[in-house]
């Protein structure tokens, strides 16, 4: 173990303890071999570690759950920063705003809001990094109505490649924020964030899930609900090949199932009359097709969205892949059922399409690099890795799915659903990538954290 810095910062080598805890990610499929490690509490910690690195000539990289990790370039020959800043959760319940020390889990976002009548644009697992989400775009089952959840971000802490800690905010440094949400990253280490919030103390959240003989059916009501579908709304459609696991019930792993997930958020706080219709609305044609197998649909907490896609807990590995798709027509959804309706002969634990328009489509003249995102559905897909066989076989549907639904393709990704490095990205045009990158020459002339760049959202 090496002691460095005027503060004295822990910088562990591959075979210590340390090492092997700053480099876990959650999805193993990534590929995170650094020279060198290091989990920063501080702030005064991330500045030693960026000299030690400089002092070595070390590239820097920096993540925290690592989630996305098979989506950026392979970490190697570099120092990796792991951020796990103390300090807990700030709530100003009258701005209605939080600060969020980087390293803190969605979960802790979501309790601290509660406390004071109020919730946050997170994502659909509790474990996921709030930075790295927010940063990356962010959807949220909240996304309909209050867009991209990187919108809500109102300031960013962060140290930049010379050690000194910076505050972007729109009055500050407004260039450095913008590039911030949804610039593609490689401008420093984030210590803190500032976002949003909104009222909610409750909400009508679950999921309804069906044998997949009937895809054909819930797919095409489904569809033709989502083409004028209230802003309050936000769903995912999903089949899924769920495996016999104790923690998965057996109704749902016993054959492929199609899933109804999301959330509908009241209109002013606690009041849920037209979130009630505006459910029943999406649900009972649904379940007039056929009976759920399983239903948790109900009128709940908003921590009880947190729950609603049943994303895994524990470190696993996944390849998949992801595209932004327009309206898709019966067209598009005949070939989205041929490839993967039924659930039989896919490698694919998951495949579905997540609901977009509404405020998500929506440009806001506030917000950062990545402010919205002009498509109908989120299209993604993905299995367990196992072994060199299972990869082979999920990388062959994967592309039999990109191909038969590439001519609804836009084009463009939503940067934390990006499965792989190796799949196209692009979430920006050539007029911000210009932009961000001249802000990366000003924070980063000489490419310290280059390496966590978001593949072609760069021309350094």
């Amino acid at each position: 173990m090496t002691m460095v810095g005027e503060q004295g910062v822990s910088i562990a080598l591959p075979g210590e303890a340390a090492f092997d805890a700053a480099t876990q990610i959650f999805n193993l499929a990534g590929r995170v071999r650094p020279v060198a490690a290091t989990t920063a509490r501080t702030v005064d910690e991330v500045r030693a570690a960026i000299r030690y690195a400089r002092a070595r000539r070390l590239p820097v990289r920096v993540h925290t759950t690592g989630h996305g990790a098979p989506a950026g370039r392979p970490v190697q020959d570099a120092l990796l920063i792991r951020t796990e800043l103390g300090g807990g959760v700030e709530v100003d319940s009258h701005r209605r705003v939080a600060r969020v020390p980087a390293g803190t889990r969605w979960a802790a976002v979501v309790e601290a809001a509660a406390a004071h009548g109020l919730a946050a644009p997170h994502g659909s697992a509790p474990t996921v990094g709030v930075v790295g989400y927010l940063l990356r775009g962010g959807l949220s089952f909240y996304g309909r109505l209050h867009g991209l959840a990187a919108n809500s971000v109102r300031a960013v802490e962060l140290v930049t490649a010379d050690g000194e800690l910076r505050r972007a905010d729109a009055a500050s440094d407004p260039e450095l924020l913008w590039a911030l949400r949804g610039g593609g990253g490689g401008f420093g280490v984030v210590t803190a964030i500032e976002i949003d919030l909104f009222p909610a103390t409750r909400v009508i959240t679950g999921a309804s899930f069906w044998p997949a003989a009937h895809a054909p059916r819930l797919l095409a009501e489904w569809r033709r609900w989502t083409l004028d579908a209230p802003w309050e709304v936000t769903t995912s459609l999903r089949v899924m090949n769920l495996p016999a696991l104790p923690e998965i019930p057996p109704a749902l792993s016993a054959g492929p199932v199609v899933s109804v997930d999301g959330a509908v958020l009241g209109t002013a706080g606690d009041d849920l009359t037209l979130a009630r219709r505006q459910a029943e609305n999406l649900l009972a044609p649904l379940r007039a097709i056929a009976e759920p197998v399983m239903d948790t649909w109900g009128e709940t907490v908003p921590a009880a969205v947190l729950e609603a896609h049943m994303e895994p807990d524990d470190p696993i590995a996944i390849a998949g892949d992801h595209m932004l798709l327009r309206e898709i027509g019966d067209e598009g959804a005949a070939e989205f059922l041929r490839l993967l309706g039924d659930g039989s002969g896919s490698p694919l634990v998951t495949a579905g399409l997540r609901q977009l328009g509404g405020a998500y489509a929506v440009p806001d003249p506030t917000g950062g690099a990545l402010n919205h995102l002009d498509a109908a559905y989120a299209y993604s897909g993905a299995g367990v890795v196992e072994d060199a066989a299972s990869l082979a076989a999920i990388e062959e549907h994967c592309a039999a799915v990109r191909a038969a639904l590439s001519p609804w393709d836009t084009g463009r990704t939503a940067p934390s659903f990006v499965e792989n490095v190796e799949q196209p990205q692009g979430h920006l045009g050539p007029q911000r990538i210009a932009a961000a990158d001249r802000v990366r020459e000003r924070v980063d002339p000489d490419g310290l954290f280059r390496g966590d760049i978001t593949p072609n959202a760069s021309r350094l």
